[in-house]
């Protein structure tokens, strides 16, 4: 079907491609800020203590909310590619979809990383260390570890998905009749977002998400900054994996129990 000239169907498509890569653009340029603004020399933000972890933590947590918020309604908002994964494993996302949702959700995040970084220039610059610098970034383990980082990353992403497949909506007792909670129902991915990063985030900083640590880690090697730190590639594989991974495995484990 088609109206002014435009295939309905194509549309659709466009506009849930357009909703995966607005929600992860959100999404990223909140978190990379927040990252940017506790990391940077000079900033409003910038000390080195317990609070700041708490602090970026709660600031990722309301960049999942928004990214949510903005994309839901559309797409259903994954803006992760374990997300994605695990939805193509359990059933609820067509393999058609699969191939468009992770590209936008990648570019989402590399435009992000590039804003942050345009809006964070001098800061960056003031910056000595530049282990720092990239960690706005990407992330890092504090020890590394193949089998603990590894673990560490499955474990997150598992938990998010788990949990993010036990959401259920409220309902009329009488009727059983489900009710939508509108905005409110990004609410719960945030929290779980941010009890995630503060119990399980200290080891590797808690990407669980592919693109939010790929995406970025490639804007940051090709950036043109006079000296920056290499991309750490040996390591750039694990938070990609191993969410994919923990989503998968919670996808599985959900559909065996119900």
């Amino acid at each position: 079907m088609a109206r002014g000239g435009v295939n309905l169907s194509n549309q659709i498509t466009m506009n849930i491609v357009f909703a995966e890569f607005i929600g992860t653009f959100l999404m990223m340029l909140l978190g990379l800020g927040v990252n940017a603004n506790v990391a940077l020399k000079g900033t409003k933000g910038s000390y080195s203590s317990a609070s700041a972890w708490v602090l970026i933590c709660a600031g990722w947590a309301f960049a999942v909310y928004i990214g949510v918020v903005v994309a839901g309604p559309i797409s259903g908002a994954h803006l992760n590619p374990a997300v994605s994964s695990a939805l193509l494993v359990q059933g609820s996302l067509s393999l058609a979809d699969f191939v468009l949702f992770v590209p936008a959700q990648f570019v989402g995040a590399m435009l992000a990383a590039l804003a942050v970084w345009f809006m964070y220039r001098d800061h960056f610059e003031a910056t000595e260390c530049l282990e720092t610098r990239r960690g706005v970034f990407c992330t890092a383990p504090e020890v590394y570890s193949i089998s603990r980082n590894f673990f560490s990353e499955f474990i997150g992403a598992f938990v998010l998905l788990f949990a993010i497949f036990h959401i259920t909506d409220p309902e009329v007792l009488e009727t059983g009749q489900k009710l939508g909670m509108g905005s409110l129902g990004a609410l719960p991915v945030a929290i779980f977002v941010w009890g995630i990063g503060l119990s399980l985030g200290g080891t590797t900083g808690y990407a669980i998400n592919p693109a939010r640590d790929l995406g970025p880690r490639l804007t940051h090697a090709l950036l043109p900054m006079q000296k920056k730190a290499d991309g750490n590639w040996t390591y750039a594989w694990i938070p990609v994996v191993a969410p994919i991974a923990g989503g998968i495995f919670a996808a599985l484990l959900y559909q065996y129990f119900n």
